[in-house]
């Protein structure tokens, strides 16, 4: 068997395995869980925060750049909800209900946190408050990330509107931007991946270390989406069988998908470590190189026996 079918084998069986002994199973349903409560509040304390900080456009950039990415059998029912909950008046930022819901929305980076430390196989040794405070601080940064993008939403517009007038050459670049919504939509995705993978859980990776479980997730969660949308399309009704309540459970159930991808990724990563993939890699890359050298080497010290034998 050739070696990289080898180790191929061991990481995907040593991952796989790990996730089921270290109940991955049930780490994913709360992953689910923990994903669907803490959306609401993510989005309330949001809007609260966007209408301060001047961007009005936050509900509208945060409800695309989360559902765009889902199965519009799945979005579009959750979406009409949060839309309707967004649009209720409140009486300002710093109110009871919205620091509440800033710290139901850090539960959900606590379930991450959780399961990524199971993945990578370490104990928790930061005190609880301590944790506590980096996910109030990550659901922070996800809140000012997407003010920030829905501030550019109304921007650009504006600066193509202006920049066809003064500046014809800005204009293309900024038409693109404009149109680059899925694109904005992945560069998110994979940036929050990198950032929960390098520094949600404890101790300290490389990015090199947690790249190939945030491609296979990426990949998978593709996969997923479009079988899951795919086999409510064709077979299931979940209408009949939960009647007002299908829209939870499909959306529950999407979720809970998207945690166990989310969690085998990190096996994978943890796997591919344990094994030193890398090192081997660079080692073989490292040798095919040596090998390219001495056969570059290999003619000029041919030819010169043959001098000498003239």
């Amino acid at each position: 068997m050739p070696a990289f079918i080898r180790i191929a084998w061991k990481v995907v069986f040593d991952a796989v395995w790990h996730f089921s002994e270290d109940d991955g199973w049930a780490m994913a349903s709360h992953v689910a869980l923990s994903t669907l409560l803490a959306i609401f509040p993510f989005l309330i304390f949001g809007t609260a925060l966007g209408s301060f900080l001047g961007a009005d456009q936050f509900a509208t950039t945060a409800v695309h750049f989360i559902f765009d990415t889902w199965p519009e059998s799945i979005a579009k029912p959750i979406s009409d909800e949060v839309v309707r909950v967004l649009t209720i008046p409140r009486g300002g930022l710093l109110t009871i209900s919205v620091l509440a819901a800033a710290y139901f929305a850090s539960n959900g980076v606590e379930a991450l946190r959780v399961s990524l430390n199971r993945a990578y196989r370490v104990a928790e040794s930061r005190p609880w408050y301590k944790t506590r405070v980096a996910s109030l601080g990550f659901v922070l940064a996800g809140v000012l990330v997407l003010v920030i993008v829905s501030l550019l939403l109304v921007a650009v517009p504006l600066a193509i509107r202006y920049a066809g007038t003064y500046l014809p050459w800005f204009n293309t670049l900024l038409t693109m931007i404009d149109s680059w919504s899925l694109v904005g939509v992945f560069v998110m995705l994979t940036s929050g991946l990198i950032v929960s993978h390098l520094w949600l859980p404890d101790g300290r990776r490389k990015i090199m270390d947690v790249l190939p479980g945030i491609i296979l997730t990426l990949t998978a969660w593709s996969i997923g989406a479009y079988v899951f949308a795919s086999y409510l399309a064709t077979f299931a009704n979940y209408v009949s069988t939960y009647a007002g309540l299908a829209s939870i459970m499909i959306a529950l159930v999407f979720l809970y998908i998207v945690g166990v991808i989310f969690i085998l990724g990190a096996e994978i990563n943890a796997a591919v470590m344990k094994y030193k993939v890398k090192r081997m890699v660079i080692r073989s890359f490292r040798g095919a190189k040596d090998d390219e050298a001495k056969a570059a080497e290999m003619p000029g010290e041919t030819e010169a026996p043959r001098e000498k034998a003239l």
